[in-house]
């Protein structure tokens, strides 16, 4: 073996763990969060919605910072930590809100933490390049949806487009309980539940619900019980009086019509389920 043959060889492992050590990552430019925080703006104000609305990238820094009229000062503030938290834990701050709630306070004391309802991770082809929040909505859900919005603007597509997300995309976006795509006429979401959750009316939709895993025990019609206004055509409480109680379980679809009260009263297990909301 000659000397050079050994200097080759040498200079080849060498280039090769170089190359090793660096690695290449998606992350979201100012272009990308001027049209995340766009459509999470516009969003707000089809839903007669003051928010403030934080973008940031993959790590954490933040890109962009809007605040609408009337939103009260603070939640600035509040935006850019639920987005820095979605960005660097990679989930929902609602996911470490119930977890906070359900009695792990010292998460608390994590740093540059904000576990409340209204940030998610952005995600293009299945990597998260950042995360949004916003805070000073009408409610909690009305911030996350606020925020999904925004998320879902990088992977908008019209509805003449033909859509594919691969399998473990549409699994990863289970995991989160994500919206897969919402257009004009109407949104498809992967939606995930482990406990029972509020009474609700959408009066401008009309849930197609087909289920995956788990089993539930669901109420239709009847009334709704202490409902309130969490935007514009959408009611929420905390049961619903009277109404029809089915069992469903895997395989199973059930079509609620637009303006029919409807809750998930009881969860057994982890549930996953499709949603499709028809405008």
């Amino acid at each position: 073996m000659t000397r050079k043959f050994v200097t080759f060889v040498v200079l080849m492992i060498w280039a090769a763990l170089g190359e090793a050590q660096v690695l290449t990552v998606k992350n979201l430019g100012i272009e990308g969060a001027r049209l995340v925080a766009g459509a999470a703006e516009a969003k707000a104000r089809s839903l007669g919605a003051g928010s403030a609305i934080a973008v940031v990238d993959q790590g954490g820094n933040l890109l962009y910072l809007a605040r609408l009229d009337g939103t009260f000062a603070a939640g600035s503030m509040v935006s850019i930590g639920k987005a820095r938290t979605a960005a660097l834990f990679k989930k929902p701050t609602k996911f470490f809100e119930d977890v906070v709630n359900n009695g792990r306070t010292t998460m608390v004391a994590l740093p540059d933490f904000t576990p409340l309802q209204g940030g998610v991770p952005i995600v293009v082809d299945g990597e998260v390049i950042g995360g949004i929040g916003v805070s000073g909505a009408m409610s909690a859900p009305q911030d996350e949806e606020i925020a999904m919005a925004g998320a879902a603007a990088l992977g908008a597509v019209s509805t003449t487009d033909v859509f594919y997300l691969e399998g473990a995309k549409v699994a990863a976006a289970f995991q989160k309980g994500m919206p897969l795509i919402e257009v004009g006429d109407y949104k498809v979401h992967a939606s995930h539940r482990e406990k029972a959750g509020e009474a609700e009316v959408h009066e401008g939709e009309t849930d197609i619900i087909y289920m995956l895993e788990g089993s539930v025990t669901f109420v239709t019609g009847g009334k709704v019980v202490d409902g309130r206004s969490t935007g514009p055509g959408e009611i929420r409480g905390v049961a619903i009086n009277g109404g029809t109680a089915r069992k469903l379980g895997k395989g199973d679809v059930i079509i609620v019509p637009k303006g029919t009260p409807h809750w998930f009263k009881e969860v057994q297990g982890t549930v996953n389920y499709y949603v499709v909301k028809v405008l």
